[in-house]
């Protein structure tokens, strides 16, 4: 049971704070559950130099991490294990009464760390899994039995989407009852408060008439950078008006720009790399366009849908909960240009039904996915997990 005489202590860890909905969604948690009903602790890794990295999203929010050099993505039992250790002593010292991991590897390691040091409560959030169609069968496996081992010493497993409860009780990582939905909260009334100033276009040099797509997010493989410009390709057909913006950066932006090239899309498609000022930049679209693999809770098409910008999308994992097709964007089958490119080629050509759609995005989300609810929510399980 909690002691009203002194804060909660909670020691939150994740992998590294790369850009991506789990480095905003901690640090939101560090900065609002605070002094003096909580006593917050964050721990990372460092992001490598070839991601983006949100540590100024930190500062911003007067959040001062504790960083371990040790702990990475990879897989290094050497590294792996000092970062045990390591975790160990410091969660011996600070003598946390929450134990918050996020992430794969943090919640692996931070989770055996917290159940060596005897914290009370342990609780993961799953923000989507790498447990199905990432890694080879012999991967998964193991990575599905690893799981199901510290889901045995976790109070509680949160999944950020009721797509992601779902893919983990059909994996059997843990009972049903153990596994919650705790959607994620963000920063969207600057998104719903940027104004379409026209940023962007004046950036690109494009008219207000020309209709601008755009990519938030990480150029990744399961992104499906090689989908999204064989989509605008075959939408380009249609519309040759038709711009594409992408925000962002990582792995695959070298195959794209050669793809770009082999398209004949030079001049159409802009990368504009990793950007802090997204606000006024994702209000400046017409639309967001995603075709990732998989997906959890997709922050960008939150975003996006904040700032009244409908999104057209693939339809996996979580993005079916926030885009409703027809009403707040558009959804096609996973994998299939031909149907990412007709969803295009119809919003390009319908000013007004992109309005509408935008307008209604925005209505859905302001209130479920806001910074405060979400602080609101977890203050209110940390209490019942004490307490029982």
């Amino acid at each position: 049971m909690s002691d009203p005489a002194r804060p909660i202590k909670i020691v939150r860890i994740i992998a590294r704070l790369n850009v991506g909905g789990p480095a905003m969604h901690v640090t939101l948690l560090t900065r609002y559950l605070g002094p003096p009903e909580f006593e917050s602790h964050l721990v990372a890794g460092r992001v490598p130099d070839n991601e983006g990295d949100m540590a100024y999203y930190a500062e911003r929010h007067g959040v001062e991490p504790a960083y371990l050099e040790t702990m990475s993505r990879e897989i290094s039992p050497r590294s792996d294990l000092r970062t045990l250790v390591e975790l160990y002593r410091l969660l011996r010292r600070i003598r946390p009464d929450i134990v918050h991991t996020h992430t794969a590897k943090a919640g692996l390691v931070g989770r055996v760390a917290a159940w060596m040091a005897r914290v009370p409560v342990i609780v993961h959030t799953f923000h989507g899994h790498v447990l199905r169609g990432y890694f080879s069968p012999r991967k998964e496996q193991l990575f599905r039995k690893l799981e199901r081992g510290v889901a045995r010493v976790s109070s509680v497993l949160l999944a950020v989407s009721e797509q992601v409860r779902q893919d983990l009780i059909e994996l059997a990582v843990a009972p049903p009852d153990k596994i919650r939905v705790m959607e994620l909260g963000l920063e969207l009334q600057r998104f719903a408060d940027a104004p379409r100033a026209g940023m962007l276009r004046a950036e690109l040099g494009l008219g207000h008439e020309v209709p601008l797509f755009g990519f938030c997010g990480r150029l990744t493989a399961i992104k499906n950078p090689d989908l999204l410009l064989r989509a605008f390709a075959l939408a380009r057909a249609e519309c040759p008006a038709l711009h594409l913006a992408i925000l962002g950066d990582g792995e695959e932006r070298g195959p794209m720009e050669q793809q770009v090239a082999e398209l004949g899309l030079g001049g159409y498609v802009h990368f504009l790399g990793f950007r802090s000022d997204l606000p006024p930049l994702v209000a400046d679209l017409d639309a967001l366009v995603l075709t990732s693999d998989n997906e959890g809770t997709p922050v960008a098409v939150i975003e996006a849908a904040a700032a009244g910008v409908p999104a057209i999308c693939t339809a996996v994992g979580g993005v079916p909960d926030i885009v409703a097709d027809g009403e707040t964007g558009w959804l096609a089958p996973a994998g299939d240009a031909q149907a990412v490119a007709a969803a295009c080629t119809a919003a390009a050509r319908a000013p007004d039904e992109r309005r509408r759609r935008g307008q209604a995005a925005q209505a859905a989300v302001l209130a479920r996915f806001s910074e405060h609810r979400l602080a609101r929510d977890m203050a209110a399980l940390y209490h019942e997990l004490l307490d029982r």
